[in-house]
């Protein structure tokens, strides 16, 4: 089986869920829960500008990004390029607290069968999910339409079943609902919804 390195950008601040209107702990408790499911399944990196002693007690390793950086593709690439080249790698959202760890671990382990993949969002437009066989090979363009951008950049579209928390990011209040009762606890916590019963 493939050893992967999960990087997982983190802003940590409420303009970085403007359109769900969370705050900024709200936000980190979604991003806290996405780290909690990551980290059984892989060497898990965030990159991030928020406190690293957030992050470590769950078993990640924290690189602080700089000021200066602005975005989650840059924070991304800065990301990767302090990654061993050679190192199959996946970029993961960091806003999906209704993920599981055996759903991350079904897609890797069909990603590792392509040189790139993607798992696109809820939606099919957006990406969730970005993985090479090196560390190097990832060109991230998160964003609007962001699936077949990767598309076009030779990134392969995996077409799994039952990964539903691992393509639900939550960006606003609707998508807040669809997962009600499958979110870790902090979540559940942060915005008053029910928690899964099980991780």
């Amino acid at each position: 089986m493939t050893a992967w390195t999960v990087l997982i950008p983190v802003k940590g601040t409420a303009a970085a869920k403007r359109r769900l209107g969370a705050t900024a702990e709200q936000a980190l408790a979604i991003a806290l829960d996405t780290v909690a499911a990551a980290v059984p399944v892989a060497d898990v990196v965030v990159v991030t500008a928020a406190d690293p002693a957030l992050f470590r007690p769950l078993g990640a390793r924290v690189l602080t990004e700089p000021k200066s950086i602005a975005g989650l593709n840059a924070a991304l690439r800065w990301g990767l390029e302090r990654m061993p080249e050679d190192q199959p790698t996946a970029c993961l959202q960091g806003d999906l607290p209704a993920l599981r760890p055996d759903e991350l671990r079904r897609a890797l382990a069909a990603a590792g069968r392509y040189e790139r993949a993607i798992v696109p969002d809820a939606s099919g437009t957006g990406t969730v999910l970005l993985t090479a066989r090196r560390a190097d090979a990832i060109t991230p363009m998160f964003g609007i339409d962001s699936a077949r951008a990767h598309e076009r950049a030779a990134f392969v579209r995996l077409a799994l079943s039952d990964i539903d928390g691992l393509r639900q990011d939550v960006d606003t209040p609707a998508d807040l609902v669809r997962v009600d009762g499958r979110v870790g606890e902090r979540t559940a916590r942060a915005f008053g919804i029910r928690p899964r019963s099980v991780l």
